[in-house]
C-alpha cells in the first residue's frame, strides 16, 4: 500500500506552474454554503464509510481513494473550510502567487505550532487541548527533536516524522508526507505507533490517515481535510473514537486558519 501511494504522490507532484482554481469548480455543490457561512462543513461516518466532500481534483482524488481503498476505514470524518484572504493578498483566479504558495507550505510544516491547539469538547462542555506536545524528530527510533523545516522553494515531495502527544490517544510518532502540485499543497499523516485509549488498544500501527489539502481560489483558500481509521472493535469505543475524530478535524482547521493568519499578517 505504501509503495502504491508513494507512486501516486510522485505522479501528482510533477513540476508545473502554480495556478489557482475557482471555488465553484472545486466544490460546486458546496461553494455557496462555504461563502455564506464561516463554519466548516463536516461529514462524520461510522462503519459504512463513503466520501461526500472530496473536491474535484484528479490528483487528490486518486490519492484519497487509494488510501481509503487500501485502509478500509471504519471511521471517516471529512471537512471543508473556506479561508478568506485579506484584501491586499487576493489574486486573480488562475494564478497562485509563488510567494503565497511557499509561505503556506512552510506554515503547514510548522509542526511545533500544533502544541497547545484546542477544540470544544461537547462531552465536557468546555475547551480542551488537542496536542499537548508536538515536534519534528529525526526518526521513529532515536526520536531526536529537530526544528520545523523551512524551504525557500517547496520540494515536490517531502517526508518527515513527528512526535505528538494528544490527550485522547497519548504520546505517538507520526509520519507526514507532503506533496506540492501546480494547484495544491497537501500532506498525509500516518500513525507509526499504535494508538491507545488508556490501556485499551484502539487503532493499530499505520491504521490512521489524515489528509489535509489546501487549494488557492484567488480571493480565498479552500481547505479539505479527511481523517480515516480502521479502529478496533471495542464495545463502547465506537462513538468515542468518532467524536475524537470530529474534534481532531475541527482542531486541525483551527490550527491551519491560525497559521494562515500568521502568514497573511491578520
Amino acid at each position: 500500500m505504501i509503495k502504491k501511494i508513494f507512486a501516486l504522490l510522485l505522479a501528482s507532484a510533477v513540476t508545473q506552474a502554480a495556478f489557482s482554481i475557482p471555488l465553484e469548480e472545486l466544490v460546486p455543490a458546496h461553494a455557496a454554503r462555504l461563502r455564506q457561512n464561516i463554519d466548516p462543513i463536516i461529514e462524520t461516518q461510522f462503519r459504512n464509510t463513503s466520501l461526500q466532500l472530496l473536491p474535484s481534483d484528479n490528483n487528490l482524488s486518486q490519492v484519497v481513494n487509494s488510501v481509503m481503498e487500501a485502509l478500509g476505514p471504519s471511521v471517516l470524518v471529512e471537512t471543508l473550510y473556506l479561508y478568506n484572504k485579506p484584501e491586499n493578498a487576493r489574486t486573480n483566479v488562475n494564478t497562485w502567487d509563488n510567494t503565497q504558495k511557499t509561505g503556506i507550505y512552510n506554515q503547514l510544516l510548522a509542526i511545533s505550532s500544533l502544541a497547545g491547539i484546542q477544540y470544544y469538547s461537547s462531552n465536557r462542555g468546555a475547551m480542551r487541548t488537542f496536542f499537548e506536545t508536538s515536534h519534528v524528530i529525526d526518526n521513529p527510533n532515536t526520536k531526536n527533536r529537530l526544528p520545523d523545516p523551512v524551504h525557500q522553494t517547496p520540494p515536490a515531495f517531502l517526508s518527515i516524522y513527528a512526535r505528538q502527544k494528544d490527550l485522547t490517544f497519548g504520546d505517538n510518532v507520526y509520519q507526514y508526507n507532503y506533496t506540492v502540485t501546480g494547484n495544491s499543497i497537501y500532506f498525509i499523516q500516518e500513525n507509526v505507533t499504535a494508538l491507545t485509549y488508556g490501556i485499551i488498544p484502539v487503532i493499530g500501527r499505520n491504521n490512521l490517515r489524515t489528509i489535509l489539502a489546501v487549494f488557492d481560489c484567488g480571493d480565498s483558500l479552500l481547505i479539505y481535510a479527511v481523517s480515516m481509521a480502521k479502529a478496533a472493535s471495542v464495545p463502547g469505543m465506537g462513538e468515542r473514537v468518532t467524536t475524537s475524530f470530529s474534534n481532531r478535524a475541527r482542531a486541525m482547521l483551527t490550527w491551519f486558519s491560525g497559521r494562515a493568519d500568521v502568514f497573511f499578517g491578520k
